[in-house]
């Protein structure tokens, strides 16, 4: 803003100074909405205006993107969401086909209602139960109508930090000033332990008004869950619209929204790698790295003949990976190679290395990558001739170099996949784990397609590569982790018994076979109970995998 200045300092020294405070989110998915909204521009034109008619704006924004989409809420109930702002954590997953979302409002709620506020107070199930009944048609009566204002949008049961200070002015006789007081008590109370004073005024005085002492104590038992982490409705609306916008995208503009989240990594629950997977499984092309059609950034090209259409839109595009997922290659380098090739083709690695100034190194860490194979072959042939390129002087530069060819095998299969790894931490061949596959047969096995065809209660083995380990403060030392495999990913949920008797194989696994129940609930929400874990790493060889964990 013109002759403004906006600095930080610390929160609650402004709050005691009495000046404006403002909580500035720097999230991930607003760079990567940014991106796929540019990309849409490019790839489609401007958005349509309304009723089919001329577009009133040249480039698309938040505003274009269609609301109370059907496709969006049927893809959101199913908790097809990995890659989506906020419900596509282990914990929100499992609660989609529950919640089932079909309108903004019930996004609201979900992204606030996996939070420890409600989850300690006790409110989740409850709401659930309210919302089956709601569905039938057989809402009850409010509980207590002088809460009926402020608990009437979530069904009677308190969600959101404002709802709970509210109770707390009607039920306990809380003024303004007091609510104020507690709102600054459950942001601080870990610091300063300032909620148990509440408790008697909060619990004590509800009681004396004749409320049930069980909803009192849970309401304030969700006081103190707010105080490890709860949203005001406010946020909670910020966030579900974020949440929303990357659904619709990954509903309607599959390629576009992988490239978007490509290009803003790091960010969100899963790497390249299961991202790549998840959005090949929706049947998006990617292509790999190549000097000869990869810019920094991964980028959009024309569909390969007899893709397959959108959701709802017209034919998709293929997604090129771009050479930012080449460890080891510098943006500059990256930026030479694109504005050489926009004057001409490279020709040969050497015309390569000339025109856009790579030295030897820069050229092994391509070839390694497999980016060279439109110049130079397989990945052994493009190393021998990275190998080969001389380090030229200034006053060579442009002297072109000639070497006799050699012709080399091509490299195994899974010597392609762990150099894939190595180099960009993702492969576009064959899954790892289907090389494995006979060897998993053998055993009994199942993999993840397999097991989501099974009853609830089936005994089972089930073996994959790690690729998030999560451990939720409001767990009580349960861990959830995922396992990937070549038809999908696997949710494993470890009791903290399992946890301490198998904690090794547990930490350190990048494969990880699992025994346990096989759990489906009624909404199809599926799991892996453990009851034994064996690290199964070495069977991995110099695969390089890596897993997002989140404490």
């Amino acid at each position: 803003m013109k002759d403004r200045r906006v600095i930080q300092w610390d929160k609650d020294d402004l709050e005691s100074l009495g000046l404006l405070k403002v909580d500035v989110l720097a999230l991930g998915m607003l760079s990567a909405l940014k991106r796929a909204l540019a990309l849409i521009t490019d790839w489609r034109g401007p958005p349509p205006g309304a009723n089919g008619g001329a577009p009133t704006s040249p480039s698309w924004r938040m505003q274009d993107i269609p609301r109370e989409d059907i496709a969006t809420y049927e893809m959101i109930q199913k908790a097809d969401t990995v890659g989506v702002f906020q419900i596509e954590s282990r914990a929100q997953q499992s609660m989609l086909p529950r919640l089932k979302p079909r309108k903004f409002y019930d996004l609201v709620v979900q992204v606030a209602i996996v939070r420890p506020g409600p989850i300690s107070g006790g409110m989740v199930h409850p709401y659930l139960k309210q919302r089956e009944l709601e569905h039938q048609g057989q809402r009850p009566p409010p509980r207590y109508k002088e809460l009926e204002d402020a608990l009437e949008r979530t069904l009677g049961i308190p969600i959101f930090q404002e709802q709970v200070m509210q109770i707390c002015m009607i039920a306990a006789d809380f003024s303004g000033g007091n609510a104020d007081e507690l709102r600054r008590a459950m942001a601080a109370w870990k610091r300063k332990g300032g909620l148990q004073q509440f408790h008697q005024r909060i619990v004590g005085r509800m009681v004396e008004k004749n409320y049930d002492r069980e909803f009192a104590e849970r309401i304030f038992e969700q006081i103190k869950g707010f105080g490890e982490y709860g949203f005001p409705e406010s946020h909670a609306y910020s966030f579900a619209l974020l949440a929303y916008l990357s659904a619709w995208l990954k509903c309607h503009e599959p390629a576009i929204f992988l490239a978007a989240l490509l290009n803003s990594q790091p960010m969100g629950f899963y790497a390249p790698s299961q991202l790549v997977q998840d959005a090949r499984r929706h049947a998006v092309e990617v292509r790999p790295v190549d000097v000869g059609h990869s810019g920094w950034d991964c980028t959009l090209e024309p569909a390969s003949p007899g893709s397959t259409p959108c959701a709802a839109r017209s034919l998709q595009p293929a997604v090129r990976l771009g050479l930012r997922l080449v460890s080891g290659f510098s943006e500059a380098a990256a930026d030479r190679i694109v504005a050489a090739r926009a004057v001409s083709t490279f020709a040969s690695l050497d015309d390569l290395a000339r025109r856009a100034g790579l030295d030897p190194q820069a050229l092994q860490v391509l070839a390694r990558a497999d980016a060279l194979q439109s110049l130079a072959g397989h990945r052994r042939q493009q190393a021998w001739h990275a190998s080969g390129q001389p380090r030229r002087t200034a006053l060579l530069a442009d002297a072109p170099h000639r070497e006799d060819p050699l012709v080399l095998p091509a490299p195994p299969e899974a010597e392609e996949i762990t150099l894939d790894y190595a180099s960009t931490q993702l492969t576009l061949r064959r899954h790892p784990l289907a090389l494995l596959r006979p060897r998993l047969v053998q055993r009994g096995w199942r993999n993840a397609r397999e097991l989501g065809a099974l009853k609830d209660g089936c005994r089972v083995w089930a073996c994959g590569i790690v690729v998030g380990r999560q451990q939720p403060e409001t767990a009580k030392g349960t861990i959830f982790v995922t396992l990937e495999d070549e038809t999908g990913s696997v949710n494993v949920i470890v009791w903290k018994g399992v946890r301490e008797r198998f904690r090794q194989a547990l930490l350190a696994s990048r494969l990880l076979a699992v025994a346990g129940e096989w759990q489906r609930s009624p909404e199809g929400v599926t799991h892996l109970l453990a009851r034994r874990l064996v690290d199964m790493t070495p069977w991995l060889g110099r695969l390089a995998t890596s897993s997002r964990d989140f404490h």
